[in-house]
């Protein structure tokens, strides 16, 4: 496994950012890590790369231990943090360069690998800028240029796409995805669409302690089963909405104003037919009916409150 967590704290005098976690990511895998602001990623991550050492437990990464074995695991490793630390009076191609010397990558191979990367993460026409010059959105791409350049099994991204653009967002998301084919990736972020667009699998932290872990579908599984959610949308308010509370299984029944309820059921239960019929047998006008799908958005919502 590429990247391996075990029982890891980490204590800031009295204050535990980070509480007896434990996680494994294959190789492979790309996996989003999620948390409320302070939640303890960040202090993971730079455990994870060898940047903090931990209080308590072990992290490997590449099979390389990050206490013992540290030039390894940062041999192993791309890593863009949160807050992207670049020399801003270097220009983009002499900071690649300087990046990729530190990587042990010299002459016509680091050039190579430079004129690559940049294509990449779609730098060229940035390239002869200094680093100062640029958006913030183009120096996170910097950023994700150099965690990549010496070509790592693993990347570990802190908020990669902090300041882009939505055109910029597709074109990153594609490069995390394409970085996955072959990579390790743990990336943080706080764009949910993100991770389901790009993740096989979500971790969520709270409070320094794991709270979730798995794909994305078995999340949404795990969340229905504490009931499902309907929109009935009528023409007109009801006079009696009491009546859909006598459906089977409804728990709840809220107004939402202009003719529409929001209709709770038990777990498994469909409600739409029932909702349909009941409409035909009243004469009441329905205009519309959609079950709600549990979302990330929601399912962090529930697990972080």
């Amino acid at each position: 496994m590429s990247i391996r967590v075990q029982n890891l704290t980490k204590e800031y005098g009295p204050q535990r950012a980070v509480n007896q976690i434990s996680l494994t990511v294959q190789p492979g895998e790309i996996v989003g890590f999620l948390g409320p602001n302070g939640a303890g990623k960040s202090t993971t991550m730079k455990i994870a790369t060898g940047y903090l050492p931990p209080t308590e437990g072990t992290v490997e990464v590449n099979g390389f231990d990050v206490q013992t074995q540290p030039m390894d695991v940062r041999r192993s490793v791309g890593y863009l943090p949160e807050h992207n630390p670049l020399y801003l009076d270097l220009y983009v191609k002499e900071y690649l360069r300087f990046a990729g010397s530190l990587h042990g990558l010299r002459g016509a191979d680091l050039s190579r690998r430079i004129a690559d990367i940049i294509e990449l993460v779609s730098l060229g026409r940035e390239q002869h800028k200094r680093v100062g010059q640029l958006s913030k959105g183009y120096r996170q791409r910097v950023g994700l240029a150099q965690a990549l350049l010496h070509n790592p099994p693993v990347l570990i991204l802190d908020e990669p796409t902090t300041g882009l653009d939505p055109n910029q967002l597709t074109e990153i998301r594609q490069v995390i995805r394409d970085a996955g084919r072959d990579k390790t990736v743990l990336f943080s972020t706080h764009i949910m669409q993100e991770v389901e667009a790009v993740c096989d699998r979500v971790v969520i932290i709270n409070r320094g302690q794991l709270v979730a872990d798995g794909p994305l579908s078995q999340l949404r599984t795990a969340s229905a089963g504490e009931g499902v959610v309907v929109v009935a949308e009528f023409e007109t308010e009801l006079t009696a909405p009491e009546v859909l509370a006598t459906l089977p299984g409804v728990e709840r029944v809220e107004p939402l104003g202009k003719g529409q309820y929001r209709i709770t059921a038990g777990p498994a239960t469909d409600l739409r037919a029932a909702i349909f019929r009941l409409a035909a047998d009243q004469n009441l006008t329905l205009v519309g009916l959609r079950q709600q799908e549990n979302s990330l958005e929601g399912i962090f919502k529930e697990l972080t409150k």
